[in-house]
């Protein structure tokens, strides 16, 4: 077997938005304990910050000793112009009881003009402010860079400088988000060989699969070196939805040789996409790698 490739599971927050996705608390507590009985690394419960709902779940997770993963909350970085602890999303993180935090972060030079509305520098103490200020609470911090391979298309050194400024704060992995969906596998394999060695840090993976190449960016960027892919259970997320797991887990240990699940955990694949899309009350894929 090759080094070991953490699964990080995001099915109860990037895969719940789904448009025909609607898990209620007790649903989200029941696929958490499933993902853990699996043996996911990390299992991404929400957004605390966002939605009853998801304060609910990570209230309700208080109670729920799991025996492997580690539970992640998600959210952003501080907001432009406001101090870190000040920022709600920020307070919702530390007080959520999830010891491990997700958060996301501008890297397309556009967005943090004409989204963000602040400039490319104060974008960048956003995420360091961030990731210190959560570091200083918490076991562990993963930071997303969203849109990274379209951010760093336009602007590559930007993009690097976005990916720097978590780094300098302590975060523990960073994760290459293809937040569109649109990158190529070959620009995903030259992008990466580009930024991994300037970065240093551990590095992941966070695909979307709107042109239908999800789980081959995933491989592509294990194969540079990735140590943590995201995805979700059956592949469920927003428009065409994200990288499915239930592709990417049995490529990577059957096909690759990447230590990423047990032996008995691969057993248990399909009773655990069988078991999402009973709880999602949706039909099962005939057409899923799952389906046999």
């Amino acid at each position: 077997m090759k080094s070991k490739v953490l699964i990080y599971d995001t099915t109860l927050r990037d895969g719940a938005q789904a448009e025909d996705l609607n898990f209620s608390v007790e649903d989200k507590v029941r696929v958490t304990r499933k993902l853990d009985e699996f043996g996911a690394h990390y299992i991404e419960g929400g957004w605390p910050g966002s939605n009853p709902r998801d304060v609910e779940f990570f209230k309700e997770m208080r109670r729920v000793k799991l025996r492997k993963a580690k539970l992640a909350a998600f959210g952003s970085t501080r907001r432009a112009r406001l101090k870190v602890s000040e920022d709600p999303s920020l307070r919702s993180l530390v007080t959520s009881g999830a010891r491990v935090a997700t958060i996301f972060g501008k890297t397309w030079d556009l967005h943090v003009l004409k989204a963000l509305k602040t400039t490319l520098g104060e974008n960048l103490a956003m995420i360091e402010d961030s990731v210190a200020f959560l570091k200083e609470h918490l076991d562990e911090v993963i930071y997303d860079a969203e849109h990274f391979f379209d951010g760093y298309k336009a602007n590559p050194d930007y993009a690097i400088e976005t990916l720097l400024a978590p780094k300098a704060a302590g975060a523990d992995c960073l994760v290459l988000c293809d937040t569109n969906g649109g990158t190529l596998p070959h620009e995903v394999e030259e992008i990466i060989a580009r930024v991994k060695n300037i970065i240093g840090t551990p590095f992941g993976i966070h695909a979307h699969n709107d042109a239908e190449l999800a789980v081959a960016n995933s491989l592509a960027a294990v194969r540079l070196g990735a140590v943590m892919v995201h995805g979700t259970v059956n592949g469920y997320g927003e428009r065409c939805g994200n990288a499915n797991l239930c592709a990417i887990i049995p490529d990577l240990k059957l096909k690759m040789g990447i230590d990423c699940i047990t032996d008995g955990s691969l057993r248990k694949l399909r009773e655990l996409s069988r078991y999402v899309d009973e709880l999602a009350n949706l039909p099962h894929g005939s057409g899923l790698p799952s389906w046999g």
